[in-house]
């Protein structure tokens, strides 16, 4: 199957270029390498003749049916987003130009290249999105393919408007989609402005680890090659026209979250221990949801798929990758808006 895979330089696209090439894909990496983008993520199959790069922006409509007439892929995996809930606080005007005009994009070029090859019956468009658009959850309960939309920031709202477009178009121009709706990732090649590597990089440095409000808040935490995983799994088997919720069946606190990857510090870096001492509380995000929690039983029934990581291992994977790869982390650092506390100006 020939991928193009849009996003593909950032941290969940690059896991999905990296295992579709590894299990023999063709991939088309489409990204236009914005701040939280890294051609190093991609760098292990970057020669392989399985891999091609075009630097493109999804929010340019001429660039994109250039790309599908010179590729010709089989299948689209668009991923393309920005995705940091504090960045859409301080500046949602970016969130609506690449995820809902650029999926606009996307959905027109896709569909002009599928009518133009004559509709050809294999061809699908998959949509990577996630569980935030379904808002906030109480103590109990969890999302599921038919929960009701309600986002609760700039950033989950461009994503809900994103899929609304998927599925408009599938029932209009009978465009063949899949959706998918993830938990929160985690693991190697994280940009260090997210939660877990700015614990893993803050405890090594010996600086402040904050937490939000009092860190109640809860997420399914997710290992980021086993989304991959499932995300090849969806688009070469799911039924079109159908969604997937995909989640780690990881509920975990932040604050609980936090004091584990201080405890794996303590282990691998004990030259700081204790390194809960670091941990510091500051003011919550405005609108931040309470708790997530995604119920997989649709891709594990119709799909067989699970996840195979547990957060213990995942997590413990995750630290040992930032220790060793400080090559990788230390120039993003420098990057606009690292380090910094944002999305406090509502």
């Amino acid at each position: 199957m020939k991928l193009l895979v849009t996003g593909g330089a950032g941290f969940i696209g690059s896991a999905v270029v990296r295992q579709a090439v590894a299990k023999g894909h063709e991939v088309v990496n489409l990204d236009a390498l914005t701040y939280a983008a890294n051609v190093e993520n991609v760098a292990s199959v970057s020669t392989s003749n399985l891999y091609s790069f075009e630097q493109a922006d999804i929010r340019d409509r001429v660039r994109l049916d250039e790309i599908f007439a010179l590729h010709r892929p089989d299948a689209v995996m668009h991923l393309a987003a920005e995705s940091h809930v504090d960045r859409s606080i301080d500046g949602p005007g970016d969130f609506i130009l690449t995820n809902i005009n650029g999926t606009f994009n996307m959905l027109e070029a896709a569909r002009g290249y599928w009518t133009r090859a004559g509709k050809p019956a294999g061809f699908r468009f998959h949509h990577i999105s996630t569980d935030e658009v379904f808002g906030s959850l109480g103590d109990t309960g969890q999302f599921t393919e038919e929960t009701p939309y309600d986002p609760r920031s700039p950033y989950s709202a461009s994503k809900a408007a994103s899929d609304h477009l998927v599925r408009a178009w599938a029932e209009t121009y009978g465009l063949p989609v899949v959706l998918t709706n993830c938990s929160n990732n985690y693991g190697p090649f994280h940009f260090p402005e997210k939660l877990v590597p700015v614990v893993i990089l803050n405890a090594l440095h010996g600086r402040p680890i904050p937490v939000y409000g009092a860190g109640l808040n809860v997420r399914d935490w997710l290992y980021v090659e086993d989304h991959a995983d499932a995300l090849l799994t969806v688009v070469a088997k799911g039924e079109l026209g159908r969604s997937y919720n995909i989640g780690g069946e990881n509920e975990a606190r932040n604050i609980d979250l936090v004091r584990l990857i201080c405890r794996l510090m303590d282990e691998m870096h004990p030259a700081g221990a204790p390194h809960d001492r670091l941990i510091t509380f500051v003011t919550d995000r405005p609108g931040h949801d309470a708790r997530y929690a995604i119920d997989p039983a649709r891709i594990r029934a119709e799909l067989g798929w699970r996840p195979s990581v547990t957060l213990e291992e995942g997590m413990r994977r995750t630290v040992r990758w930032y220790l060793d790869n400080e090559a990788w982390w230390r120039p993003l650092l420098d990057r606009q808006g690292v380090g910094q506390r944002l999305g406090t100006k509502a």
